[in-house]
């Protein structure tokens, strides 16, 4: 069975903070609603911190919550000890969404082929951060929202795609831009 495609949704602020204290930070409706538009459907992976702070499930969606705790279970969600188990637990899906947080963008970031970007115009001070880009990815798409009543900050909605010839990770396989985030170097780094 083929993987399913792997895309990001995250909202990022100009520093790269994502959160703080296992929140977000920020107000911003029009994001909200964009999450859930894009995420309607379809399996979304999220750590458990991330779960922890939704703390409910999620209308129309499955939820997949990676967790080291073996004993971890909460009502609307399937738990999954690792990557790859979570993409089993999406079955024949075409597309998983992750969700956050730091942890699971750094895990799944190799694997992806989309993210869903909502680029923040705001710079707080937080203790989690969205990973580096890497070079491989180009924006296809870019929309430009102010602040307003429902949205504390401007912020732009991205679509990023990771270009050809720079692969993702498969199961294991290497990428040509990166380590495929369980150990394996990418051809583009030295073991």
């Amino acid at each position: 069975m083929p993987s399913p495609r792997v895309t990001l949704i995250v909202a990022v602020a100009k520093n790269g903070v994502i959160g703080r204290d296992n929140a977000l930070i920020w107000r911003l409706r029009s994001d909200l609603r964009r999450f859930r538009a894009l995420t309607m459907g379809k399996p979304v992976v999220m750590g458990r911190k991330t779960w922890d702070s939704i703390g409910r499930p999620l209308p129309g969606r499955r939820v997949i919550v990676l967790t080291r705790d073996p004993a971890w279970e909460a009502p609307g969600t399937e738990a999954a000890a690792g990557w790859d188990e979570a993409l089993r637990l999406a079955g024949d899906a075409e597309e998983v969404m992750v969700a956050g947080g730091a942890e699971i963008y750094a895990l799944a970031l190799p694997h992806a082929h989309r993210i869903h970007l909502t680029e923040v115009d705001a710079a707080p001070e937080g203790d989690a951060r969205f990973p580096p880009l890497p070079a491989s990815f180009r924006e296809v798409a870019a929309e430009a929202h102010p602040a307003g009543p429902e949205d504390e900050h401007g912020f732009r909605f991205v679509t990023l795609v990771r270009q050809p010839g720079h692969d993702t990770c498969e199961r294991g396989k290497p990428s040509h831009n990166s380590g495929c985030g369980d150990g394996t170097p990418g051809p583009s780094q030295k073991p």
